[in-house]
């Protein structure tokens, strides 16, 4: 059957009634098998044999999870009579939004930090034709501006605050639990408005109650140490990291993600950004997945408690990775060797290239 994106699949357990989809297609994101990954992380081994599978959420329209959010958000947004929305990010929350309204008709505002924006989503927001205004500040001043937006003016605010955003982001789980016809023994993702977690968690829970899936996985959440509130229980002033899209220092989702944690006796800790580097590279070389730096804070997460001796085995782990690494290039050519320069001479090309 056709694919028509997540409302016209799984529209009974949405908040949408009978409502058109705004709908780029979204959903149906590929959880890919990674056994080279798995072994490199030493957890392929004999005895071990943990099974390792990433959900990359980077094949989404716009190349971000945010779209399963932001499908549900807009549909129910323009059934309520909704004409404008708005929203604060560090990039991947500006895309969608902007992608979506688009789809839908409305206008679409976008508060984003000056300077604290890959340019790869600040381009998707601006050829979306949204109106983007930089502040001076972090995430999290943006967000002020758009709750005082909110208060004075008739704009729907889509960032994960929006319970409509959760509720298509959980739809994610479900597509895990149909893949393996149950939930995966652990969760890894990466943390930073805290509300994917959130979500994830949500899914799990309503297709175990319904019956459509056996076990619940532990959420293991990892923010970078750089802007790690949850971890450091306090909000962080000045969130740093390389890692833009959970460069966030009070996350919206907070309470709801420490509530995932301990419901599913899971953890939310901290990498660092050499720690999501080494995680970034690996996971392109050994197997070929490209995705932006913030999502490689699963596979850095995975890495560190693996390296600790903390993963049980012959289970199953998920890794979510939130984008697609297109919408970052910088890093990857930051980190990566410049090219041989050569003559056009193929004598000259077999040396180089060592053959």
């Amino acid at each position: 059957m056709a694919w028509n994106g997540l409302v016209d699949r799984y529209r009974d357990r949405l908040p949408v009634g009978d409502a058109p989809a705004v709908t780029l297609l979204e959903g149906n994101t590929p959880l890919i098998e990674a056994p080279r990954l798995a072994t490199a992380l030493g957890l392929g081994e004999d005895g071990l044999d943990v099974r390792v599978l990433l959900k990359y959420e980077g094949l989404n329209p716009t190349g971000s999870f945010k779209d399963r959010g932001m499908c549900v958000a807009m549909t129910v947004a323009v059934a309520r009579g909704a004409t404008a929305v708005i929203c604060a990010s560090t990039g991947n929350t500006s895309a969608a939004a902007a992608a979506y309204a688009a789809r839908a008709g409305l206008r679409a505002f976008v508060i984003v930090p000056e300077g604290n924006i890959a340019l790869g989503k600040l381009s998707q927001a601006v050829i979306h034709g949204a109106t983007v205004l930089a502040v001076d500040g972090n995430f999290d001043d943006a967000y002020r501006v758009v709750s005082g937006v909110a208060e004075l003016r008739d704009v729907t605010v889509v960032n994960s605050i929006n319970p409509d955003r959760l509720q298509g982001q959980k739809t994610a789980a479900f597509e895990i639990c149909e893949v393996l016809d149950a939930a995966p023994d652990y969760h890894f993702l990466p943390v930073g408005n805290a509300g994917n977690i959130s979500a994830y968690w949500m899914g799990y829970r309503e297709y175990n109650e319904a019956g459509f899936s056996a076990g619940l996985p532990r959420m293991m959440g990892f923010q970078a140490a750089g802007a790690a509130p949850i971890v450091e229980g306090h909000p962080v002033a000045d969130p740093s990291t390389l890692a833009s899209a959970i460069r966030i220092g009070n996350p919206v989702s907070w309470k709801k993600a420490e509530a995932a944690r301990d419901e599913s006796g899971g953890v939310i800790e901290a990498v660092t950004d050499d720690e999501i580097l080494e995680a970034y590279s690996l996971l392109a070389s050994s197997e070929g997945v490209f995705a932006e730096p913030a999502s490689a804070a699963s596979v850095a997460g995975l890495r560190k408690l693996a390296q600790e001796g903390r993963i049980d085995e012959k289970t199953t782990v998920v890794c979510t990775l939130t984008g697609h690494g297109l919408k970052d290039p910088d890093n990857a050519i930051a980190v990566c060797p410049a090219p041989l320069r050569v003559s056009a001479d193929v004598d000259k090309a077999l040396v180089a290239m060592g053959l």
